[in-house]
């Protein structure tokens, strides 16, 4: 009978625990009104906000903003910190099973900290563009920077990255992220790497017309 009874708590407790899991994801995710765009904020740290409250994450200052303007949206921060772009694409399917008309793609800074060869670079991001071509989600890729100690050939290839990218699968190209931010002690956090909230909206600020541009182009592939 006890050991009976211990199956029986077992299995119920498992059952609880799937469900739990099931809501939380369900509420991560969510489910758009319908019509109301998505935009998946796909990338690391930057995107996920670390060191910030919620509502000073990029993807929480973004969707404010471009509600601001009239626009009916909602970004999904789907920032993960530490993600290299190899651990990003692995990623990339459960990120998309949801609600999705755009992507904004973020990722590069923590291999370049790692100096991990720019080809590896290349390769993962061209997999999860392609992957979200096969989609047919309108992507706005955001560039990166290598820093200056890696060396001037890292540094140019890293760069070079971004730009062979964009026109290689015709997406659109923000050449740096943390334009506007970067550099500025004002603007950061005491790590010079991570943006604090003053940071991000400076960043929101400079990205915010191809932002706009891409939910356009998420419209327009929808009529199509």
């Amino acid at each position: 009978m006890m050991e009976r009874g211990k199956t029986r708590l077992l299995h119920l407790g498992m059952v609880l625990a799937a469900a739990w899991i099931g809501t939380v994801c369900l509420a991560a995710k969510g489910h758009a009104d319908q019509d109301e765009a998505v935009i998946l904020a796909f990338g690391d740290s930057l995107t996920s906000g670390y060191g910030l409250p919620n509502d000073q994450a990029f993807p929480s200052q973004l969707e404010s903003a471009l509600r601001e303007r009239g626009h009916k949206v909602r970004v999904v921060n789907a920032g993960v910190s530490g993600d290299t772009t190899q651990a990003a694409l692995r990623r990339l399917d459960w990120a998309l099973d949801g609600d999705t008309d755009a992507v904004i793609v973020e990722l590069g800074g923590n291999d370049a900290l790692q100096g991990l060869p720019p080809d590896a670079t290349e390769a993962a991001l061209a997999e999860i563009l392609e992957k979200l071509q096969e989609k047919n989600l309108p992507v706005l890729l955001a560039g990166m920077e290598a820093p200056r100690n890696l060396g001037k050939e890292y540094v140019t290839a890293f760069g070079a990255i971004y730009p062979t990218l964009a026109e290689r699968y015709n997406v659109s190209l923000y050449p740096f992220f943390l334009e506007g931010a970067a550099l500025n002690a004002d603007l950061m956090q005491k790590d010079g790497i991570h943006p604090n909230g003053k940071g991000v909206t400076v960043i929101v600020e400079k990205i915010l017309p191809q932002v706009e541009a891409l939910l356009v182009a998420s419209q327009v592939d929808e009529d199509g």
